[in-house]
């Protein structure tokens, strides 16, 4: 594991410290909660409230001017009505200050806010209705349009040409396509980024731009019981793969880790187009790519996953989550083809709206 990526590895008497230092709040419980290449901690302090404290790892925490972007899309959102997280000011009215310590990897710099902490379980712990997966689409999509009125100096940053995550930039997995040597999963994945390249990128000009969360997953999305049997969403995690992309990029990404939880996985798209749709309709070109982003989100998920765990072996079983079922389920929609998937998609939306 490369020293500048460190991930944070800090201790609970540690954050218990930084929480005083910072906040003057006095934790009365601290556990860590599970993440990726940060670290998060929930706090419950004597004061009252519950919160997380988020610890970037050394890498992104070189990068003060876009989470503060993050930072300030979170509260616009909850500004707007959606059940995002805000960061709370420390004792001197920062909303993110930088902690050095030595994980094990040298002295670095971490970049440490304090969130406040938002009620519920995982989406991906509840079964996933069709009424659910609407909301889910419509959720995804009234984010993203209420995102496009966001103002801020930095917003430019924002671009990030070269993010692997974009699916702007799937043809950069051929980078990593080594990983896959010896599986015959290599051969599904060269050909989804080949027909990208033919198709998506001739498209793309007809996409409509916007500012995409960029990672509306099943572990990013929170729900609570509702009045009806069912669940409401009450709460939108993690974002730090907000990037400049189209409204389409959205809508692939949501229904992609909406699959990932559910038994048929296929069935998936329509109730979550219908959603997406109920907020903003596709046009043709939109349209027209749908499956192949979804397929491509597969590709950059299942790439980036084994490449990860070839840099963090320690990591493999959270890095391997949505990997697992992930691979079944690219096999599943590559054999089954565009007409066939878009005709259970597109159909089932119309029937959900009407």
């Amino acid at each position: 594991m490369a020293a500048q990526h460190a991930k944070p590895n800090f201790s609970q008497p540690q954050v218990s410290e930084m929480v005083k230092r910072l906040f003057q709040l006095t934790a009365s419980e601290v556990r860590p909660l599970p993440s990726y290449d940060d670290q998060n901690f929930y706090v419950a302090p004597r004061e009252g409230g519950e919160y997380v404290l988020k610890i970037m790892n050394s890498e992104d925490s070189k990068n003060p001017t876009i989470i503060e972007v993050q930072t300030h899309a979170m509260s616009f959102l909850q500004q707007n009505g959606l059940p995002a997280q805000t960061a709370v000011p420390n004792i001197s009215g920062q909303l993110m200050s930088l902690e050095e310590s030595d994980c094990g990897c040298g002295c670095q710099k971490y970049l440490v806010r304090l969130l406040t902490y938002l009620p519920g379980v995982t989406i991906s712990k509840v079964p996933l209705t069709p009424k659910l997966l609407y909301e889910t689409g419509k959720m995804a999509a009234r984010m993203d349009k209420i995102l496009q009125k966001m103002e801020h100096p930095h917003l430019s940053i924002l671009q990030r040409d070269k993010f692997i995550w974009s699916l702007s930039n799937v043809v950069l997995l051929e980078a990593y396509i080594g990983v896959l040597d010896g599986d015959p999963l290599q051969e599904v994945v060269k050909s989804v980024i080949d027909d990208y390249k033919t198709s998506v990128d001739t498209k793309r000009p007809r996409f409509r731009k916007c500012i995409n969360h960029g990672d509306f997953n099943d572990l990013n999305v929170l729900v609570q019981p509702d009045d009806s049997d069912g669940y409401t969403i009450s709460g939108i995690l993690d974002f730090g793969d907000m990037n400049s992309g189209y409204y389409i990029h959205e809508l692939a990404i949501t229904i992609m880790y909406m699959m990932i939880e559910h038994p048929s996985p296929v069935k998936v798209g329509g109730p979550v187009l219908a959603g997406w749709e109920s907020v903003l309709p596709l046009n043709e070109a939109e349209k027209d790519c749908l499956y192949l982003l979804v397929l491509s989100r597969f590709c950059q998920s299942l790439l980036l996953a084994r490449y990860s765990v070839t840099l963090h072996p320690e990591n493999a079983e959270y890095l391997m989550i949505s990997s697992r079922r992930g691979v079944h389920i690219l096999k599943q929609l590559w054999e089954l083809g565009k007409e066939e998937v878009e005709k259970v998609w597109f159909q089932s939306a119309a029937q959900f709206s009407n």
